[in-house]
């Protein structure tokens, strides 16, 4: 069952995720970084006691998540949608430039698309990507760039234990 916590230090957030070891890949690391998740919208998988055993996910009941319907659903949540961060591969300003903050809100896409290009175009400061140096890459693992995040954001706020 989805629980909350006010003191969670980012908000990851999943549109559409395809593949379930990704997500359960990215829900581990929120665990590690005290970071919420939300799924968004149709997914590719069920999240059910069958499937989370199956892929070995013991630490889910540590987890601070939600499940929203729709995109509307999610986006009404946003109370300040200057502290989003659209991780995008159509940008050149990179996720070092923004000064991140706790509770801003990480918004990645479904795998094989990323995000809608209309969200991009409404919300293009707040764009960001993780740069690519190598040659013949187009894009890198959602939970990859997730994980990238979700530590830039910790290094930034100076986050320790």
């Amino acid at each position: 069952m989805p629980s909350s916590d006010s003191q969670k230090l980012f908000r990851i957030v999943l549109i559409e995720p395809e593949i379930p070891q990704n997500t359960g890949n990215i829900g581990r690391t929120c665990v590690a970084t005290n970071c919420e998740l939300h799924l968004v919208g149709k997914m590719g998988f069920e999240i059910n006691d069958t499937n989370l055993k199956r892929a070995g996910l013991d630490y889910w009941p540590h987890l601070s998540w939600h499940r929203h319907a729709t995109f509307e659903d999610w986006w009404s949540k946003v109370e300040d949608t200057s502290r989003i961060w659209l991780f995008t591969t159509k940008t050149k300003r990179t996720y070092f430039e923004p000064k991140f903050q706790p509770g801003d809100w990480f918004v990645f896409g479904k795998e094989t698309k990323g995000l809608d290009p209309d969200l991009l175009l409404k919300y293009p400061n707040q764009t960001v990507t993780i740069p690519m140096i190598g040659e013949g890459a187009r894009s890198l693992n959602l939970a990859t760039s997730v994980a990238i995040a979700a530590y830039e954001g910790v290094r930034q706020v100076n986050y320790s234990k």
